[in-house]
């Protein structure tokens, strides 16, 4: 619904409307689309009625003691009333009940004065959260393209799979890597490694006719499939277990702990 509604209305324009905060042209403007469009008034009468709960459930009734409060402060104020003749006494009523009803008035005005503050605090709450709701979807439908991304290459005919399994070294160590000639990519899935001490890491190479290159460092931390360098003429890749403070791009043989050839094409 939403993003049908993105396409019929501006939604900077859609939120200042509900909120009341737009101009008298641009109320017309939208009114003129809720009369056209059955899904945008549905959404219209939706938030009307969603704010309509708040305000009941927000509502605050006057404290039962703020009548006993007035009635003291009129007697306070009010200067004692000389008994002189009947007009005189029907003038000091008409003044109590002019005073019970300026009070009166501006208790009621004060208290509608806050729930009108409580309401609007209330719609930017509301409105916060659709765009906070808005961030969410456009985060987890990035996240959607990303794993769609991915399930693509891994499905793809091309793509080569290869699992490195650890020697007596590391026995618990399985990485599946994900190999494309045509594409060109790579990609390595961390199924398991076994802990390591804290000076030392895993890293993954490929082996090259004269070298060894590193791709990188391997987590067990990792959950996703990571992208690592592809090599056209890699005749293999091996993981092994280095110190943290080597020399980068150094690796020797009896490092490996889990290696595997490659099928090039």
């Amino acid at each position: 619904m939403e993003t049908k509604l993105h396409g019929l209305i501006n939604p900077s324009l859609w939120d200042r409307y509900v909120l009341g905060k737009t101009s008298p042209e641009e109320s017309r403007e939208v009114e003129n689309l809720i009369s056209k469009h059955p899904e945008i008034a549905t959404e219209y009468e939706r938030i009307q009625k969603n704010l309509e709960i708040m305000a009941k459930v927000n509502a605050v009734e006057a404290p039962n003691h703020i009548l006993g409060a007035i009635m003291d402060e009129v007697n306070e104020i009010q200067n004692p009333v000389i008994q002189m003749n009947a007009l005189r006494r029907s003038m000091s009523w008409y003044s109590i009940a002019a005073s019970f009803a300026a009070i009166a008035f501006a208790v009621t005005a004060f208290l509608l004065y806050q729930k009108n503050i409580a309401l609007i605090e209330e719609n930017n709450v509301v409105v916060e959260e659709i765009f906070d709701l808005r961030g969410d979807i456009q985060e987890n439908n990035n996240k959607l393209e990303k794993v769609m991304l991915q399930f693509d290459k891994l499905n793809n005919p091309e793509t080569e799979k290869y699992v490195l399994r650890g020697n007596s070294r590391a026995k618990d160590l399985k990485t599946v890597a994900y190999i494309n000639s045509i594409d060109k990519t790579s990609m390595i899935d961390v199924v398991s490694l076994p802990q390591l001490p804290e000076a030392q890491q895993y890293e993954i190479w490929a082996e090259l006719q004269d070298k060894m290159v590193n791709l990188g460092i391997l987590d067990a931390n990792d959950k996703e499939l990571k992208s690592i360098p592809y090599f056209e003429n890699a005749l293999g890749l091996s993981i092994t277990i280095e110190n943290k403070n080597k020399t980068p791009n150094e690796a020797s043989a009896e490092n490996s702990v889990a290696e595997i050839a490659l099928r090039n094409k």
